[in-house]
C-alpha cells in the first residue's frame, strides 16, 4: 500500500450524476474526494458504513434521519451505519467523506 498519494493523480469516477469522486482506500476505510456540480442531488439512501462528511468548498444541504442542515467549510456531519440520508449541492462544492469499513463499490477497476 502506498504511503503517500497525490489526490489529483487518482482516476475520477462519476458515481452519481454530478458527483465526481477520487478515492483512497486502506484496509479499514475509504476516503472520498468529491467535486459536485451545483443542483446535483444525492438520493435518499443508507449503507452499512459509518460516514463522516466535510464540505471543503461551497455549500451542500444534507439531510440525516429527517434533520436538514446546510453544510459549509468548518462543519462536519456524522452519519451512523444504516441511517437514511440525502442531499443536494446548493453551489458547486468539494466534499470529503470518510467511510468505515472500506467502500468496495468505490474501487475503480
Amino acid at each position: 500500500m502506498e504511503k503517500f498519494v497525490s489526490i489529483n493523480s487518482l482516476a475520477a469516477a462519476e458515481k452519481i450524476p454530478g458527483f465526481n469522486g477520487r478515492f483512497v482506500h486502506t484496509e479499514q476505510m475509504t476516503i472520498s474526494y468529491w467535486e459536485i456540480k451545483k443542483a446535483s442531488v444525492l438520493p435518499e439512501h443508507a449503507h452499512p458504513h459509518e460516514q463522516i462528511s466535510q464540505v471543503m468548498e461551497g455549500q451542500f444541504e444534507l439531510t440525516i434521519d429527517g434533520i436538514t442542515e446546510t453544510m459549509a467549510p468548518g462543519k462536519v456531519a456524522i452519519i451512523p451505519s444504516n441511517v437514511i440520508h440525502s442531499g443536494r449541492a446548493l453551489t458547486d462544492c468539494k466534499v470529503m467523506d470518510i467511510f468505515c469499513p472500506v467502500r468496495e463499490d468505490y474501487r475503480i477497476k
